[in-house]
């Protein structure tokens, strides 16, 4: 190996070295969360209480906050308290958090199994059922793609 090789490659290592020590889940004190996270926690689950809470300073994306409440929901979110993702896979999401499109399609389809996640994508949303069904849909809520 030469030593332009060498060099070229030690530069790579370096910076993915230092992209994957940026790109960090922190645990965060809940008093340090944004002041919209914590009003949207309260609004949305004002039964449950914040156990957990990390901030996740992404080298290409923006800070994201993630919360675990004391009923098994984790809950992703950005600074301003807009949600990006909501986890409950013991007792499923929250109605509140389905586009009412996606809950008509899942209500149609699979009446019985419960909605485990609701994510937001870039081209719509991905939800994932308790049967390990995950279903895509669009930004108009329609199915666009099926994984089991």
């Amino acid at each position: 190996m030469s030593y332009a090789s060498k060099f070229v490659m030690a530069i790579v290592c370096a910076l993915f070295l230092s992209v994957a020590a940026y790109a960090d889940d922190t645990p965060i004190a809940v008093d340090q969360l944004p002041a919209a996270v914590k009003t949207f926690v309260a609004q949305k689950f004002p039964a449950q209480k914040i156990l957990f809470a990390e901030k996740d300073s992404g080298f290409f994306e923006k800070t994201k906050y993630e919360v675990r409440l004391d009923d098994g929901t984790k809950i992703e979110l950005f600074k301003d308290g807009t949600w990006n993702k909501v986890e409950n896979k013991q007792k499923g999401v929250p109605a509140s958090f389905i586009p009412k499109g996606i809950a008509d399609y899942v209500k149609a389809n699979y009446a019985t199994t419960p909605v485990i996640k609701v994510d937001k994508e870039r081209y719509g949303y991905d939800v994932e059922l308790a049967n390990d069904l995950e279903l895509k849909f669009n930004e108009q809520f329609q199915l666009v793609g099926m994984d089991d």
